[in-house]
């Protein structure tokens, strides 16, 4: 380990949908020069350049099945371990299981996990909020940008509409589902000392307690900014 005495920095990011978890990883990827390791856009580039792992996973998405663990697995490590050897990055998607995290850590040294808890009631009241002008494609939130008259579109007068994925209860299950699947994932990375929890309820509250965190990790490129 001579060579490596200076560990790479690698990170883990979760947060449940809506958690703000996508803006939080820009502003990681920017301010800490990372690469950004997103499992789904990892799958659909395998899926759409038809590699071996990719055409393996295109059968159980053209059946509307999950795509399983253990593909899902391979693709990953194959990526961490050849892809991107001998860089710093950052993880997000993955791992989604226990299994998943324990072959992680065998494959990689981790810097840490960041999870972002932001409060259920404050995920659902933000995508809930959301309603839409279906023939325009004109979004609306009933708190940050409400129409002029509630619930009708501004330019045409038509009703606003939601759209299934945002209805609150559709929100409250994928919630529940993300719990129940990423607690042990959670518990298991507290139990080896790399979770590290952020509370907040917007994303520009939460950064900076993110940057100065990391900043004790790596090195940033970029000094602290809110924009």
């Amino acid at each position: 380990a001579g060579t490596m005495s200076r560990r790479i920095f690698r990170a883990v990011i979760m947060g449940p949908p809506g958690s703000g978890k996508g803006t939080i990883s820009d502003w990681i990827v920017r301010d800490f020069a990372l690469h950004y390791l997103s499992c789904g856009d990892m799958m659909r580039q395998n899926v759409r350049n038809k590699t071996p792992v990719g055409l393996e996973m295109e059968k159980f998405i053209e059946r509307g099945q999950l795509v399983p663990d253990e593909l899902v697995t391979k693709l990953m490590l194959h990526e961490i371990r050849e892809t991107f050897r001998n860089d710093p990055w950052l993880l997000d998607g993955f791992p989604r299981t226990v299994p998943q995290a324990e072959v992680l850590l065998q494959t990689t040294q981790l810097s840490c996990v960041v999870n972002l808890a932001v409060p259920e009631d404050e995920i659902t009241r933000r995508i809930a909020g959301r309603w839409i002008h279906a023939a325009s494609g004109r979004t609306y939130h009933v708190d940050f940008n409400p129409p002029k008259v509630p619930f009708k579109d501004d330019e045409t007068g038509e009703p606003l509409e939601q759209r299934a994925d945002d209805k609150p209860e559709t929100v409250k299950a994928r919630l529940e589902a993300y719990r129940t699947q990423t607690e042990p994932v959670l518990a298991f990375y507290d139990k080896k000392g790399l979770l590290h929890e952020f509370h907040g309820t917007k994303s520009k509250e939460i950064w900076p307690h993110v940057y100065k965190f990391l900043s004790t990790l790596k090195k940033p490129d970029r000094s602290l900014s809110i924009d």
